[in-house]
Order: structure tokens, then sequence, then C-alpha cells
């Protein structure tokens, strides 16, 4: 009984562990925190790869009119200056690469592709899509790269045409093979929301769960993470795009009829609800398991922000496109290629009102790209003064108006102003004067390790009757004394 009362009546008392409960407080705080940061830079990039993708449909073709009419002046009148820049001679070769990579994907018979998916077997059409996955991953790693190349080679004037011309051919096959995987991958999609059998679907959107098994219990840095949001941000648009691909083939077999869009958005909200939850678990767990603050995407959005601003100056080295695609590994073309495609089969323009009707529907891209653009570029800039002026990141002493210095020299600069501050007045330890400059670390060392003799040797610590005036005798010496 008395064991039994003093279970039921014994308390403990919370305040003895502190700062136990309070570092368990800090983590739980960290992961609620994070969904909404994530969310914020996810925002950003994902208004960051529109713009880059409208840049595909509205601003290149007419970039590449222009180059190809600048080329055609310059050549008929003779004119001494190179025939092309090397902007152009990338504009042209853009724009070529979608017209072949769009034309490719139409020898391509869509009907018959979903027929015979449409025909396989549940356990097939998931393996399938997870190859497809796979290899849209590995292709998207390797695209810009193969782009780079070609446009380095094209504007080079030391290579020689054929290997201009070998590269033009390898991005050509990357772009039509990348576009293929998407438009399977698209297809493999519209077959699982248009089947009455909805195992296909559901394993589709738990498959986004498998993910959390091999990323969330591994060891992560915060450059790992920054490469992660941006994979992230770039698979979202993708699966936004690929909706947007399939609501377009399933209003075209209905005849437009907008009712079917009934039946149609609560599966793809679905699909992309599951992608948004299974980002918030992922990141989530990660910053609790690696002790990351959630304030570490903030960083990140100021790193996308930098390489917006940075793309718009006048002396830049590279297209904006291109920075967002090496930063983010998203790369346009191939998605361009499918959507053009897309749009080619489902949509016509017959008469003059339909052509009417195309003119201004691309007046309103080039419209919505501008708007996009500048209210972009506005954000980013006082985004990046805000971040680099604050308080809490003014350590070193750096202008706000200069570019940020690399990683490595921020790092030196750090390393420097910690040994300056271990030598400062506030922190002097050996008696130096501090008008004086600091001593050496070697010298501080031996004045910090005299100075701890002296203490030994004080009249308050003084076992061996040492007089308190004399200097400290060495250490063996002492040693022996003792």
């Amino acid at each position: 009984m008395r064991y039994l009362f003093a279970e039921v009546s014994r308390g403990y008392l919370l305040e003895e562990n502190e700062q136990m409960y309070t570092e368990k407080q800090r983590r739980f705080h960290t992961f609620m925190k994070t969904p909404r940061e994530l969310e914020k830079l996810m925002v950003f990039g994902l208004f960051i790869c529109l713009d880059t993708f409208l840049f595909v449909f509205t601003l290149l073709p007419v970039r590449a009119c222009l180059a190809v009419l600048t080329c055609v002046y310059r050549l008929v009148t003779c004119c001494s200056q190179s025939v092309l820049e090397p902007s152009q001679k990338c504009d042209i070769i853009r724009a070529t690469i979608l017209v072949v990579g769009s034309v490719g994907l139409g020898y391509l018979d869509t009907s018959a592709l979903y027929h015979v998916i449409r025909g396989q077997s549940v356990i097939k059409l998931y393996v399938m899509y997870n190859m497809l996955e796979i290899f849209d991953r590995l292709l998207a790693s390797i695209g810009q790269d193969t782009l780079d190349s070609l446009y380095w080679v094209a504007c080079d004037r030391n290579k020689s045409y054929f290997a201009a011309v070998f590269y033009f051919v390898i991005a050509n096959i990357y772009v039509l093979t990348h576009s293929t995987v998407l438009l399977v991958e698209a297809v493999t999609l519209n077959v699982a929301i248009n089947s009455h059998n909805k195992a296909l679907l559901t394993i589709m959107i738990s498959n986004n769960f498998v993910e959390l098994k091999g990323s969330v219990f591994k060891k992560f840095e915060t450059d790992n993470l920054f490469q992660m949001s941006c994979s992230d941000i770039r698979e979202r648009f993708h699966y936004m795009v690929l909706m947007l691909v399939v609501s377009m083939r399933n209003l075209e077999q209905f005849n437009w009829d907008y009712s079917h869009l009934e039946t149609l958005v609560p599966h793809i909200v679905l699909v992309l609800c599951g992608e948004v939850v299974v980002d918030w678990i992922k990141h989530a767990f990660i910053t609790k398991f690696n002790d990351i603050t959630p304030d570490i995407y903030q960083k990140y959005k100021a790193i996308l922000s930098r390489d917006l601003a940075v793309s718009r100056h006048r002396n830049v080295h590279s297209e904006h496109s291109d920075l967002v695609s090496r930063r983010m590994g998203f790369t346009p073309l191939p998605l361009g290629c499918l959507v053009w495609q897309t749009v080619n089969q489902s949509l016509t323009f017959p008469g003059i009102s339909g052509k009417l009707f195309l003119v201004v529907g691309f007046l309103c891209l080039v419209t919505m790209k501008v708007l996009i653009g500048i209210c972009l570029l506005g954000h980013a800039c006082k985004y990046r003064q805000a971040t680099d002026t604050s308080p809490g990141r003014s350590n070193s002493g750096q202008n706000p108006s200069q570019p940020p210095e690399p990683a490595g020299k921020q790092r030196k600069i750090n390393v420097g102003k910690a040994l300056s501050d271990d030598t400062s007045p506030g922190r002097s330890n050996s008696g130096q004067n501090p008008s004086q400059p600091p001593e050496p670390a070697g010298k501080q060392r031996k004045i910090n390790a005299g100075k701890a003799l002296s203490d030994d040797t004080s009249p308050g610590r003084s076992n061996s009757g040492q007089n308190p005036s004399q200097p400290p005798e060495p250490a063996g010496k002492q040693r022996k004394i003792n």
C-alpha cells in the first residue's frame, strides 16, 4: 500500500532539467516553422522557373528573329563588324533546337502511345513511371552542361566548324530524348487519372512518400540541403506543367467540354498536394535531425536573389535562363518542346479570327513575362539589400553595396576576425597594451603560460615559500621545489 500510495502521489520538478526541455522546445519550434520558410523559398523559386519558361515562348523568338535580321543586314552591307554577337548566336541556337525538338515530337503518335500504356498492368506502369522519373533527373543533370558546351564551341573562334556541328547534333539528341521521356511521363499520368481503377494513381502518390526513406535519415550539410531545395522547386514546377499538359489532352478528347474539369481537377489537386506534403515532411525532419535552423531557407532565397540581380547586369557573362538552369537544374527547352507540341495538337486557329486570337495570346504571354520579370527583379533587389544591411548579418564590416565575397574568402575573413577578437582589449588576458599591435600566437601562449605560473606562485596560492616579487621559476624547477 505504501508503494501504491507513493506511485499515485509522487511528483517531480521539471525546473531541475530546464536546459533539456528548452532544447526540446526549440527543436519542436524548428520542426513546425520549417514548412512556412520552405514555402517562401518554393514560391520565389517557382516564379523564377515560370519566368525562365515563358522566356522560351515570348522573348526568345523575338531575339532570334532580330539576330537573323542583323546577320542578313551585315552580310548585305558588308559591314566590318562581326556578323553575329555571341549572345545572338546563342539565341539562334536555342530557337533552332526548340524547333527541331518540337518537330521531332510531332512524329510520335500520342493516341497509340496512350492505348499501349493503358493496356499494361498496374505493376508494369508503376515500374515504368519510376524509371521515367529516374531518367528525367539524370537527363536534367547533364542537359545544361551539354548546352553550355555547345554555346562555348559556337562562340569560340578557335574551334572548328566540325566541333560546333558535332555539339549541335548532340544537343538536339539530348533535347529530343528528354522531351520524349517527358511525353511518356505525361501520358502515363493521363492514364492513371482517367483509369476507372484508381490503384495506379494511389500508387503514384504513395511513391512520393518512398522518397522520405532515402533522404530523411541521412546526414545533410547546408550545401546539400540547398541542392535538394532547388531540385524540389524544379520537380514541383515540372509536375505543374505536366498537369497542364494532361488537362489539355483530356479537354481535347471531350471537345473542350469544361464540365469534365469537375472530375479532372480533384485528381490533379490530389497529386500536387501529395507532392507538397512530402516536401514539408522531408525538410522538417531533415532540419530536425541535422540541427539546422529554418532561417537557412532565407539564405537560400538570398542566393537566388543574387543570381537574379547579377543576371541583369550589362557585363554579365551568361543569359538569365542559363544561370537559373545551372543553379536549379531546370532546363526549359525539353519542357518547352513538350508544351509546344501539345498546344499544336490540341488547339487549332482557323481563319483570320484564329490568327488574331493567336497574336493576342502571344502579346498576353509577353506582357505576363515582362510583369513577372519586373516584379521578381524588384523583389530580389529589395530582399538582397535587406539581407546585406541587416544587423544580424553585418559582422565583417563589408560594404552592403558590394557583391558578397565567395564562401572561402568569407571564412578566411571570419577566422581572421576571430583571431583579432581574441587579442582585442576586451578579451586581453596577458596585460598587453591595447594600442600596441597584437603579439603572435606563439608569443601569446608563452605569456599566458608565464602568467599562469605567476598565478600559481601568488601569495594566495604560494606553497613553496617563494617571494611573490621575484619572477616565476621555470616549470621544471618549480616541480622539483614542490
